[in-house]
């Protein structure tokens, strides 16, 4: 039957009942549509009794609460039977079509309603009153789902060409930040005051940002955070997660662990107030727990499931306030850990998300464990380690009973081996059980530990004791001593010793983990294992181990090993290991060493390295004796801070300080000595003998002395006046440390009568951080990673870079670089990879470099060529993305590019921008291989050559631009070493151009005219073999 037919038999069907059942007033949509349809016909069924008017008219509701009406039309209805009427249905086009170049915005509609009313006026509130009413409700399609509008319109060229390119690209949503994951990957927790900040940004939607902005007196959102929990809070309470507002004060939500293992729950309300609330459940120790904190208005519901193994331990607590719930995710910002104000817990964080406007429904059975949770495994970790441990100590109480009894008080491990180790003497004990083999080591160690170190107690002091921690530091030792005398031809020592250093790691030696860390990672004599190398690092950062918290700073800096890049979480770390330098630097120590900046291909540097026992370093004592003021300050800053190879010894570097001082009058050896004198560093501590001597400084206009002198007068008399006075003319002069410390009296309120200024503040630490002073770049750092509101934006790429840079002066690192030179030196290229590896996996650039050198080089073949190139490529190829990458690494990278090794295809364009960025950088050896790159019949692209300011050259003749670019390189560097080859370079292009062009028609007769040209490309590839067009050493 036809839809008209079925119409009609409808419209009888409904008389007749009319008739029967005298039905008056009537109002039908007989054909609604189901989506909104432009120039749809709609049939409206009515009748009404008395004279009334019909209105008709179509409602949207959108997702802000807000209504809109887009189609309306009345008429008067006369009494009588029931009437139909067809309307033609004229809706907006943003409501039917997609966004296209007419109307680029197609809206979102929530609903739509069509409602009809019988009613006597018919007014646009006439409709409660109506006699008679129908209402239909249908569901608009989303924008990017409608089809397009064909446009009876002839658009300018150009915008037909733009809406033609719209067609065939995918239409998206725009990216909005409706679930957040605030953390993606792990955290490593010292309990200290470092942490995680994290802000988070309106949305870009009106409509999200409507109901966001309603939202904040009613939050409907859950926090989802994964813990694991070493120990409890060592204070009262330690930070978790918590929200700092723009007036620095604890914001929704709050959570803390108190030291009891309780959750402290806090809240602010939209009345002003703040509440809180202690959860009835603890939180355990070593183990996974998710906790979801989900705020419901006025409702707060914390759930906790716990997981160890197989088994699942859920928890609940529900909390409801009498006031509404105020949060803001926008104001201020979120710390993960500890802040400003609070410290962290100690233990790690697994992801952490953040739904904004929803609370997933999951039950405790349903809770899924992360993939970096269950792929790093730090639960099976720990407890193998518990299981070797109770082994161990077991075996080692059993030791010290017996050798208490023998009473034997040697001292033999200075000569102990591993074969040491293997020799058994005595018969089995009952607690004695046969260990695994790979435990014979660590157990036969504890043995001889406990029988020659500490049998007698009267002789030794508690401090050489044996326990589970000497164990792993001797095991260690010894592990380290059998690689360093290993045949330089061989890395498969690496792999035996493996099992030792994990060992080690496991009683507690962050050296150990830190070296598995970089085995694991750089694959040297081991498989590599990056999720292994990744867990050592954390469980040596967990234990604020400072190499281990630099190279997580690195890691998660650049999103190596497949992480995603998170700055936020790379200053968490950087933070950290900045500050421990700021306190090292005023503590030197044997374990210390001064971070030196030396590449291995820079031959001049090297051979000022020296030592106590060196020529250069006797020659600049006799110079010192003689009463030259400069040796002197060398000789005392070599000793001081152990440079250029000499070992650290703080007092005999005093004693050439006073020197300097007392004999020569010299104002820098006054001043280093005065500081020495009023921080008792190798020397009794003698305060008015420093303030006399700075004094003298001062008088000989000495900046760093005005400094000191500032500091004395701000710490010991409180004169705060005078110190800032002789601050301000220090900063006058340069001075980083006056800018640095004029910041911290502006910020702490301490300026004399002026009030606390952070901004001022701002603009000192700042300046202190350009002029090189690493307390200044660590406090610009952390003002740069909250903002200070209205003021300075939150700029927290800035913070990391700055942060790196004060990590990077941590004398640790020294000492791991120098250990490495000194490796080096001996010829022993094993530890020495070992030791640079250790700075360069902690994102070190000049170790990175170093690395790659010496892989490169491979002396002696010690690595598998394999292991080499890789090696090679990958830190050559972190070097080049420093800030200042070295020109020799931007050169090698280029070559490999080009060259395309390991079954990876030729790069020429990227060869091109390496070769381009030495040469900016003057290396004649960037505008040569370009050159070459030339010649070879390679385009070098337009952006390497605007780069360079040879953009007039892109079409010109090959052999004119490649003269144009050895041009460059014979007058680069200031230097007569690239002038022959250069030179040579440039008579070879023409006379590559020569014979291109001529030479089947130029008959050569005569001896020389036949001789000269061979000559020339001999001399040119005798050149290239030997290395003489490579300007590097």
């Amino acid at each position: 039957m036809s839809k008209r037919n079925l119409d009609k038999w409808y419209l009888l069907f409904h008389l007749s009942l009319q008739m029967v059942w005298c039905l008056d007033d009537n109002v039908l949509f007989l054909n609604p549509p189901a989506i909104p349809v432009s120039g749809y016909s709609l049939k409206v069924l009515y009748s009404c009794s008395k004279p009334a008017v019909v209105r008709v008219e179509c409602l949207l509701s959108y997702d802000t609460g807000l209504t809109s009406r887009v189609f309306q039309r009345h008429w008067r209805c006369k009494p009588g039977l029931d009437r139909l009427r067809t309307l033609l249905m004229s809706l907006p086009d943003w409501l039917v079509y997609r966004p296209d170049w007419v109307f680029p915005d197609s809206q979102w509609v929530l609903s739509g309603m069509l409602r009809a009313s019988v009613s006597k006026d018919g007014s646009e509130d006439s409709y409660r009153s109506a006699q008679a009413t129908d209402v239909v409700i249908f569901h608009p399609t989303p924008p990017l789902s409608r089809p397009l509008k064909h446009h009876q319109l002839c658009p300018a060229w150009a915008t037909q060409m733009l809406w033609l390119t719209d067609r065939t690209s995918v239409s998206q949503c725009p990216l909005e930040q409706e679930t957040v994951c605030l953390l993606s990957s792990m955290y490593a927790s010292t309990g200290e005051n470092f942490g995680i900040t994290k802000t988070i940004t309106s949305f870009s939607s009106k409509v999200l940002e409507q109901l966001r902005q309603k939202s904040i007196s009613f939050p409907w959102c859950t926090f989802s955070i994964w813990v694991f929990l070493n120990h409890h809070c060592q204070k009262d309470v330690c930070s978790i997660f918590h929200h700092i507002d723009s007036e620095n004060n604890y914001a929704t939500p709050t959570l803390f662990l108190t030291s009891s293992g309780q959750l402290h729950v806090q809240m602010h309300w939209e009345s002003g107030m703040s509440s809180a609330f202690l959860s009835p459940f603890y939180v355990p120790l070593s183990r996974w727990c998710h906790i979801n904190v989900e705020l419901r208005g006025r409702t707060v519901d914390i759930n906790m499931v716990c997981i160890y193994g197989q088994q699942r331990l859920f928890h609940t607590a529900k909390r409801m306030f009498s006031d509404s719930l105020y949060m803001d995710d926008t104001d201020g910002y979120f710390v993960i850990g500890g802040g400003q104000f609070t410290e962290g817990i100690e233990g790690y964080y697994g992801p952490l998300v953040y739904y904004r406007n929803r609370i997933p429904a999951v039950s405790p059975s349903e809770v899924i464990v992360p993939e970096h949770i269950r792929g790093l495994n730090l639960t099976g970790w720990l407890q193998s380690c518990q299981e070797f441990q109770l082994e161990l100590q077991v075996k080692l109480n059993g030791y010290l009973q017996r050798a208490r009894e023998k009473e034997n008080c040697m001292v033999a491990y200075p000569g102990w081996t591993f074969k040491d180790l293997l020799v058994v003497t005595h018969q089995c004990m009952s607690w004695e059980a046969p260990a695994a083999h790979k435990r014979v080591y660590a157990l036969r160690l504890a043995e001889i530990l406990a029988s020659k170190r500490v049998v007698c107690l009267n002789v030794y002091s508690d401090s050489r004791k044996v326990d589970l921690a000497s164990v792993g530091r001797t095991l260690y030792s010894l592990s380290v001593r059998k690689m360093s005398g290993a045949n330089s031809g061989s890395t498969g020592v690496v792999r035996r010793i493996m099992p030792h250093l994990l060992q080690a790691g496991c009683l507690g030696n962050n050296r150990a983990l830190h070296l598995s860390s970089v085995l694991y990672s750089s694959g040297l004599g081991v498989e590599r294992q990056p999720n292994k190398a990744w867990l050592m690092s954390l469980l040596s950062a967990q234990k604020d181990w400072r190499l281990a918290l630099l190279r997580l700073g690195h890691l998660h800096w650049l999103g190596e090993h497949g992480f995603p890049p998170d700055i936020d979480l790379a200053y968490a770390y950087y933070s950290n290991i900045a500050k421990q330098t700021s306190v090292d630097r005023q503590r030197p120590s044997p374990q210390q060493k001064f971070v030196e900046h030396i590449y291995l291909n820079n031959e001049e540097v090297l051979r000022l390295q020296t030592n106590e026992n060196h020529d250069i370093f006797h020659w600049l004592k006799l110079q010192a004796r003689n009463g030259a003021a400069d040796a002197e300050q060398a000789v005392a800053r070599m000793l001081f801070w152990g440079q250029q190879g000499v070992s650290p010894d703080i007092q005999t570097a005093v004693r050439h300080y006073e020197r300097g001082a007392v004999r020569l009058g010299d104002p820098v050896s006054m001043y280093d000595y005065a500081i020495v004198l009023m921080q008792g560093q190798g020397v009794k501590k003698d305060v008015p003998k420093a303030v006399s001597f700075l004094k003298k400084a001062v008088k000989q206009g000495f900046t760093p002395a005005i400094n000191a002198l500032a500091w004395y007068y701000e710490q010991f008399e409180k004169d705060y006046k005078q110190a800032v006075e002789l601050w301000e003319l220090a900063d006058k002069q340069g001075s980083s440390d006056a800018a640095m410390n004029l910041g911290v009296m502006y910020s702490e309120g301490l300026y004399p009568g002026k009030a606390a200024d952070k901004f001022t503040a701002y603009t000192y630490y700042l300046k202190s951080a350009q002029r090189g002073n690493v307390d200044g770049s660590i406090q610009l750092a952390n003002m740069w990673t909250t903002g200070i509101p209205g003021q300075v934006s939150r700029r927290p790429a800035d913070a990391v870079l700055w942060a790196k840079w004060a990590a990077e002066h941590n004398g640790h690192l020294g000492m791991v670089l120098r250990n490495a030179l000194d490796s080096y030196f001996r010829g022993d290229s094993l530890m020495a990879l070992l030791h640079f590896l250790m700075a360069a996996e902690s994102g070190f650039a000049v170790a990175q470099f170093n690395v790659a050198y010496l892989c490169e080089q491979n002396p002696g073949g010690f690595l598998d060529a394999m292991f080499a190139a890789r090696c090679m490529k990958r830190y050559y190829n972190l070097t080049v993305q420093t800030q200042e990458p070295d020109p020799y690494a931007l050169i090698r990278m280029g070559d490999l590019l080009r060259e395309g090794r390991e079954s990876r295809r030729r790069d020429v364009a990227a060869a091109a921008e390496m070769y381009k960025q030495a040469a900016l950088r003057d290396d004649p050896q960037g505008w040569y291989s370009l050159g070459v790159l030339v010649q070879e019949e390679q385009t070098l692209p337009l952006y390497v050559l605007s780069g360079l300011g040879l953009t007039q050259h892109y079409m010109a003749d090959k052999t004119e631009l490649a003269a144009a670019l050895y041009r460059r390189c014979r007058d680069s560097n200031d230097t007569t070493d690239s002038y022959l080859p250069c030179s040579l370079a440039i008579f070879s292009a023409y006379l590559q151009s020569f014979q291109t062009d001529y030479g089947a028609t130029i008959k050569v007769s005569g001896i020389v005219a036949v001789a000269v040209p061979p000559i020339v490309f001999i001399i040119l590839s005798i050149i290239r073999s030997c290395g003489i067009m490579s300007f590097h050493h």
